[in-house]
Protein backbone atom coordinates (compact mmCIF):
# COMPACT_ATOMS: atom_id res chain seq x y z
CA UNK A 1 0.00 0.00 0.00
CA UNK A 2 1.21 3.31 -0.82
CA UNK A 3 1.38 6.59 1.30
CA UNK A 4 -0.99 3.91 3.38
CA UNK A 5 -0.89 5.92 6.99
CA UNK A 6 -0.57 9.82 5.59
CA UNK A 7 -1.60 10.90 9.04
CA UNK A 8 1.09 9.79 10.82
CA UNK A 9 4.43 11.31 11.40
CA UNK A 10 7.92 10.29 12.71
CA UNK A 11 6.45 9.50 16.40
CA UNK A 12 3.60 7.73 15.41
CA UNK A 13 5.28 4.67 13.60
CA UNK A 14 4.01 2.30 16.00
CA UNK A 15 0.35 2.98 14.71
CA UNK A 16 1.34 2.89 11.46
CA UNK A 17 2.87 -1.22 12.12
CA UNK A 18 -0.31 -1.96 13.91
CA UNK A 19 -2.45 -0.64 11.04
CA UNK A 20 -0.50 -2.84 8.66
CA UNK A 21 -0.87 -5.89 11.21
CA UNK A 22 -4.47 -5.06 10.90
CA UNK A 23 -5.00 -5.06 7.80
CA UNK A 24 -2.89 -8.32 7.17
CA UNK A 25 -4.84 -10.29 9.58
CA UNK A 26 -7.60 -9.25 7.96
CA UNK A 27 -6.68 -10.53 4.59
CA UNK A 28 -5.87 -13.72 6.23
CA UNK A 29 -9.12 -14.42 8.37
CA UNK A 30 -11.33 -13.24 5.28
CA UNK A 31 -9.50 -14.26 2.35
CA UNK A 32 -10.13 -11.17 0.00
CA UNK A 33 -8.23 -8.61 -1.06
CA UNK A 34 -10.61 -6.26 -2.14
CA UNK A 35 -12.03 -6.20 1.98
CA UNK A 36 -8.16 -5.28 2.83
CA UNK A 37 -8.28 -2.35 0.17
CA UNK A 38 -11.86 -1.30 1.07
CA UNK A 39 -10.40 -0.84 4.75
CA UNK A 40 -7.65 0.91 3.94
CA UNK A 41 -9.11 3.14 1.51
CA UNK A 42 -12.05 3.79 4.74
CA UNK A 43 -9.43 4.10 7.66
CA UNK A 44 -7.20 6.13 5.33
CA UNK A 45 -9.96 8.75 4.72
CA UNK A 46 -11.17 8.79 8.20
CA UNK A 47 -7.51 9.24 10.05
CA UNK A 48 -6.76 11.68 7.28
CA UNK A 49 -9.58 13.39 8.00
CA UNK A 50 -9.73 13.65 11.85
CA UNK A 51 -5.56 14.48 11.82
CA UNK A 52 -5.28 12.70 14.58
CA UNK A 53 -3.71 9.52 15.81
CA UNK A 54 -5.80 6.46 17.19
CA UNK A 55 -5.46 7.40 20.89
CA UNK A 56 -6.93 10.63 20.45
CA UNK A 57 -9.88 9.94 18.33
CA UNK A 58 -13.50 10.47 20.40
CA UNK A 59 -17.02 9.30 19.38
CA UNK A 60 -18.13 13.02 17.90
CA UNK A 61 -15.22 12.52 15.58
CA UNK A 62 -16.85 8.87 13.87
CA UNK A 63 -20.13 9.90 14.05
CA UNK A 64 -19.18 13.26 11.83
CA UNK A 65 -16.68 11.05 9.66
CA UNK A 66 -19.51 7.97 9.38
CA UNK A 67 -22.30 10.58 8.64
CA UNK A 68 -20.41 13.12 6.80
CA UNK A 69 -19.94 13.17 2.95
CA UNK A 70 -17.23 11.15 1.37
CA UNK A 71 -14.76 11.70 -1.60
CA UNK A 72 -17.92 12.11 -3.85
CA UNK A 73 -19.28 14.85 -1.87
CA UNK A 74 -22.60 12.82 -1.41
CA UNK A 75 -24.35 12.59 1.88
CA UNK A 76 -23.89 8.73 2.43
CA UNK A 77 -26.79 6.10 2.68
CA UNK A 78 -27.38 3.58 5.41
CA UNK A 79 -25.17 1.11 4.20
CA UNK A 80 -22.56 3.13 3.51
CA UNK A 81 -22.52 4.41 7.47
CA UNK A 82 -22.65 0.92 8.85
CA UNK A 83 -19.96 -0.07 6.62
CA UNK A 84 -17.51 3.02 7.76
CA UNK A 85 -18.11 2.43 11.45
CA UNK A 86 -18.19 -1.38 11.16
CA UNK A 87 -14.65 -0.83 9.70
CA UNK A 88 -13.84 1.97 12.35
CA UNK A 89 -15.17 -0.65 14.99
CA UNK A 90 -13.04 -3.82 13.82
CA UNK A 91 -9.98 -1.58 13.79
CA UNK A 92 -10.35 -0.65 17.18
CA UNK A 93 -11.52 -4.31 18.22
CA UNK A 94 -8.24 -5.39 17.31
CA UNK A 95 -6.36 -2.30 19.27
CA UNK A 96 -7.74 -3.47 22.32
CA UNK A 97 -7.34 -7.64 21.53
CA UNK A 98 -3.24 -6.45 21.03
CA UNK A 99 -3.65 -4.62 24.36
CA UNK A 100 -3.04 -1.27 22.22
CA UNK A 101 -5.58 0.38 23.53
CA UNK A 102 -8.45 -0.23 26.34
CA UNK A 103 -11.40 1.58 24.53
CA UNK A 104 -13.75 1.75 20.93
CA UNK A 105 -15.05 4.88 20.25
CA UNK A 106 -17.62 3.55 18.08
CA UNK A 107 -19.36 1.63 21.24
CA UNK A 108 -21.43 4.62 22.01
CA UNK A 109 -22.91 5.00 18.45
CA UNK A 110 -25.83 3.17 17.43
CA UNK A 111 -25.72 1.87 13.80
CA UNK A 112 -28.58 2.94 11.35
CA UNK A 113 -31.13 0.35 10.30
CA UNK A 114 -29.99 -1.11 6.94
CA UNK A 115 -32.69 -1.99 4.61
CA UNK A 116 -31.58 -4.64 2.83
CA UNK A 117 -33.13 -4.34 -1.19
CA UNK A 118 -34.12 -7.12 -2.63
CA UNK A 119 -31.73 -9.27 -4.98
CA UNK A 120 -32.54 -10.18 -8.40
CA UNK A 121 -31.74 -13.02 -9.70
CA UNK A 122 -32.41 -13.69 -13.92
CA UNK A 123 -34.60 -16.39 -14.59
CA UNK A 124 -33.49 -18.85 -17.90
CA UNK A 125 -35.79 -16.58 -20.08
CA UNK A 126 -33.54 -13.80 -19.47
CA UNK A 127 -30.68 -15.29 -19.27
CA UNK A 128 -30.96 -16.14 -22.81
CA UNK A 129 -32.03 -12.87 -23.84
CA UNK A 130 -28.73 -11.25 -22.29
CA UNK A 131 -26.76 -14.50 -24.12
CA UNK A 132 -28.55 -13.06 -27.65
CA UNK A 133 -27.46 -9.43 -27.13
CA UNK A 134 -23.77 -10.37 -26.68
CA UNK A 135 -21.98 -10.09 -29.88
CA UNK A 136 -19.80 -12.14 -31.77
CA UNK A 137 -16.99 -10.08 -31.52
CA UNK A 138 -13.48 -11.24 -29.83
CA UNK A 139 -14.20 -9.00 -26.55
CA UNK A 140 -18.44 -10.59 -27.01
CA UNK A 141 -16.83 -13.92 -27.10
CA UNK A 142 -14.90 -13.63 -23.95
CA UNK A 143 -17.82 -11.91 -21.92
CA UNK A 144 -20.18 -14.66 -23.07
CA UNK A 145 -17.43 -17.13 -21.68
CA UNK A 146 -17.38 -15.35 -18.63
CA UNK A 147 -21.18 -15.15 -17.99
CA UNK A 148 -21.72 -18.85 -18.48
CA UNK A 149 -19.23 -19.52 -16.14
CA UNK A 150 -20.04 -17.12 -13.64
CA UNK A 151 -24.27 -18.62 -14.12
CA UNK A 152 -22.93 -22.35 -14.04
CA UNK A 153 -20.51 -22.29 -10.92
CA UNK A 154 -21.84 -19.56 -9.36
CA UNK A 155 -19.05 -18.30 -7.82
CA UNK A 156 -17.97 -14.55 -7.06
CA UNK A 157 -17.01 -11.93 -9.28
CA UNK A 158 -13.46 -11.81 -7.83
CA UNK A 159 -13.10 -16.01 -8.12
CA UNK A 160 -14.29 -16.11 -11.75
CA UNK A 161 -12.28 -12.52 -13.24
CA UNK A 162 -8.93 -14.08 -11.66
CA UNK A 163 -9.40 -17.79 -13.05
CA UNK A 164 -5.98 -18.58 -15.01
CA UNK A 165 -5.07 -21.56 -16.97
CA UNK A 166 -3.93 -23.25 -14.18
CA UNK A 167 -7.66 -23.26 -12.91
CA UNK A 168 -8.52 -25.40 -15.23
CA UNK A 169 -7.81 -29.32 -14.54
CA UNK A 170 -9.19 -31.89 -17.53
CA UNK A 171 -9.09 -35.27 -16.25
CA UNK A 172 -11.94 -38.10 -17.10
CA UNK A 173 -14.29 -34.87 -16.85
CA UNK A 174 -13.16 -30.95 -16.80
CA UNK A 175 -12.32 -29.18 -13.46
CA UNK A 176 -12.00 -25.85 -12.09
CA UNK A 177 -10.14 -25.04 -9.44
CA UNK A 178 -11.01 -22.21 -6.82
CA UNK A 179 -9.90 -20.05 -3.97
CA UNK A 180 -13.39 -18.18 -2.42
CA UNK A 181 -13.89 -16.03 0.41
CA UNK A 182 -12.55 -16.43 3.93
CA UNK A 183 -9.62 -18.68 2.20
CA UNK A 184 -11.61 -22.14 0.90
CA UNK A 185 -10.63 -24.03 -1.81
CA UNK A 186 -12.17 -25.98 -3.82
CA UNK A 187 -12.42 -28.37 -6.88
CA UNK A 188 -15.25 -28.70 -9.37
CA UNK A 189 -16.76 -30.03 -11.74
CA UNK A 190 -16.77 -26.84 -15.16
CA UNK A 191 -19.66 -27.68 -16.38
CA UNK A 192 -19.29 -28.40 -20.63
CA UNK A 193 -21.23 -25.14 -21.53
CA UNK A 194 -18.66 -22.87 -19.59
CA UNK A 195 -15.75 -25.04 -20.36
CA UNK A 196 -17.05 -24.64 -24.48
CA UNK A 197 -17.40 -21.05 -24.29
CA UNK A 198 -14.23 -20.20 -23.12
CA UNK A 199 -12.70 -22.70 -25.42
CA UNK A 200 -13.94 -20.77 -28.48
CA UNK A 201 -12.93 -17.47 -26.94
CA UNK A 202 -9.48 -18.49 -26.09
CA UNK A 203 -9.41 -19.71 -30.30
CA UNK A 204 -10.26 -16.88 -31.14
CA UNK A 205 -7.51 -15.35 -29.76
CA UNK A 206 -4.89 -17.97 -30.99
CA UNK A 207 -4.55 -19.33 -27.71
CA UNK A 208 -5.34 -23.04 -26.07
CA UNK A 209 -5.42 -24.32 -22.46
CA UNK A 210 -2.71 -27.00 -23.12
CA UNK A 211 -0.07 -24.29 -24.12
CA UNK A 212 -0.55 -21.16 -22.46
CA UNK A 213 1.17 -20.60 -19.26
CA UNK A 214 -0.48 -22.42 -15.92
CA UNK A 215 -0.39 -18.30 -14.35
CA UNK A 216 -1.89 -16.76 -17.94
CA UNK A 217 -5.48 -15.15 -17.15
CA UNK A 218 -8.24 -16.75 -19.11
CA UNK A 219 -9.38 -13.47 -19.71
CA UNK A 220 -6.87 -11.49 -21.12
CA UNK A 221 -7.79 -7.53 -22.22
CA UNK A 222 -8.02 -7.67 -26.07
CA UNK A 223 -6.05 -4.56 -26.12
CA UNK A 224 -3.67 -5.18 -22.90
CA UNK A 225 -3.22 -8.32 -22.59
CA UNK A 226 -3.45 -8.18 -19.00
CA UNK A 227 -6.29 -9.91 -17.04
CA UNK A 228 -9.80 -7.79 -17.90
CA UNK A 229 -10.55 -5.35 -15.34
CA UNK A 230 -13.47 -5.79 -12.99
CA UNK A 231 -15.16 -1.91 -14.10
CA UNK A 232 -14.48 -3.04 -17.71
CA UNK A 233 -16.53 -6.45 -17.71
CA UNK A 234 -19.20 -4.01 -15.13
CA UNK A 235 -19.23 -1.64 -18.12
CA UNK A 236 -20.07 -4.13 -20.69
CA UNK A 237 -22.22 -6.09 -18.60
CA UNK A 238 -24.80 -3.04 -18.12
CA UNK A 239 -24.65 -2.05 -21.41
CA UNK A 240 -25.71 -5.62 -22.69
CA UNK A 241 -28.67 -5.69 -19.93
CA UNK A 242 -29.92 -2.31 -21.44
CA UNK A 243 -29.74 -3.89 -24.90
CA UNK A 244 -31.16 -6.59 -23.87
CA UNK A 245 -34.51 -4.97 -21.92
CA UNK A 246 -33.78 -5.91 -18.28
CA UNK A 247 -33.14 -3.89 -15.62
CA UNK A 248 -29.73 -2.73 -14.21
CA UNK A 249 -27.59 -5.09 -12.44
CA UNK A 250 -23.73 -5.84 -10.96
CA UNK A 251 -22.06 -8.86 -11.64
CA UNK A 252 -23.35 -10.31 -8.32
CA UNK A 253 -26.81 -11.14 -10.28
CA UNK A 254 -25.28 -14.13 -11.44
CA UNK A 255 -25.08 -15.47 -8.24
CA UNK A 256 -27.98 -15.11 -7.40
CA UNK A 257 -29.42 -16.33 -10.99
CA UNK A 258 -27.22 -19.47 -10.55
CA UNK A 259 -28.77 -20.39 -6.77
CA UNK A 260 -32.27 -19.45 -8.08
CA UNK A 261 -32.13 -21.78 -11.14
CA UNK A 262 -30.71 -24.64 -9.32
CA UNK A 263 -33.30 -24.37 -6.48
CA UNK A 264 -35.59 -24.54 -9.32
CA UNK A 265 -34.27 -27.44 -11.01
CA UNK A 266 -35.16 -29.33 -7.84
CA UNK A 267 -32.02 -29.47 -5.81
CA UNK A 268 -32.41 -28.93 -2.18
CA UNK A 269 -31.11 -25.74 0.05
CA UNK A 270 -28.68 -28.52 1.34
CA UNK A 271 -27.25 -28.55 -2.07
CA UNK A 272 -27.73 -25.18 -3.24
CA UNK A 273 -25.50 -24.58 0.24
CA UNK A 274 -22.88 -26.04 -0.68
CA UNK A 275 -22.55 -25.18 -4.64
CA UNK A 276 -22.66 -21.62 -3.11
CA UNK A 277 -20.18 -22.23 -0.51
CA UNK A 278 -22.20 -20.64 2.73
CA UNK A 279 -21.26 -21.21 6.05
CA UNK A 280 -24.42 -22.83 7.27
CA UNK A 281 -27.76 -23.55 6.35
CA UNK A 282 -29.49 -20.53 7.73
CA UNK A 283 -27.52 -18.02 5.78
CA UNK A 284 -28.67 -20.13 2.43
CA UNK A 285 -32.48 -20.17 3.63
CA UNK A 286 -32.42 -16.61 3.98
CA UNK A 287 -30.50 -16.29 0.97
CA UNK A 288 -33.16 -18.17 -1.41
CA UNK A 289 -36.16 -16.29 1.14
CA UNK A 290 -35.02 -12.75 -0.34
CA UNK A 291 -34.82 -14.64 -3.86
CA UNK A 292 -38.24 -16.42 -4.06
CA UNK A 293 -40.47 -14.83 -2.41
CA UNK A 294 -42.67 -15.70 0.24
CA UNK A 295 -45.54 -18.40 -0.55
CA UNK A 296 -48.98 -17.42 1.47
CA UNK A 297 -51.16 -20.43 2.14
CA UNK A 298 -53.18 -19.04 4.24
CA UNK A 299 -54.76 -16.16 2.47
CA UNK A 300 -57.85 -17.79 1.20
CA UNK A 301 -58.88 -19.46 4.76
CA UNK A 302 -58.72 -16.12 6.15
CA UNK A 303 -60.35 -14.71 2.72
CA UNK A 304 -63.47 -17.37 3.92
CA UNK A 305 -63.56 -16.20 7.76
CA UNK A 306 -64.03 -12.35 6.66
CA UNK A 307 -67.10 -13.48 3.89
CA UNK A 308 -64.78 -12.39 0.59
CA UNK A 309 -63.63 -16.06 -0.29
CA UNK A 310 -63.40 -17.17 -4.42
CA UNK A 311 -65.03 -20.01 -5.98
CA UNK A 312 -62.32 -22.19 -7.45
CA UNK A 313 -64.02 -20.76 -10.68
CA UNK A 314 -63.86 -17.10 -10.15
CA UNK A 315 -60.21 -17.84 -8.19
CA UNK A 316 -58.83 -19.33 -11.83
CA UNK A 317 -60.56 -16.60 -13.72
CA UNK A 318 -58.76 -14.08 -11.50
CA UNK A 319 -55.64 -15.99 -12.00
CA UNK A 320 -55.89 -16.36 -15.64
CA UNK A 321 -56.94 -12.38 -15.83
CA UNK A 322 -53.96 -11.15 -13.74
CA UNK A 323 -51.49 -13.16 -16.03
CA UNK A 324 -52.50 -12.28 -19.50
CA UNK A 325 -52.07 -8.38 -17.64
Amino acid sequence: MTNAIAYLDESAAGWERTLYAFLAEKERRSGSLRTVQSYSRMLQHFFGRAGKTPDQVTSQDVFAWAYGAGLSGKQPGSITIGARIACLSSFYRFLIRVKVLTSNPCDALERPRVVQGAPRGLSAEQIRRLLDIVPGTPVGLRDRAIMLTLTFTGRRRAEVLGMTAGSIVVEDRVFYIYRGKGGKTGKRELPRPAYEAIRTWLTNQGKDLESMSPDGSLWPDTRSGRGIASGTFYTNLRRYLKAAGLPPGGVHIFRHSAAKLRREAGESVEEVSRFLDHSNLAVTTTYLRRLEGQEDRSWEKVAEAIGVGLTATSERRSRESYTKR
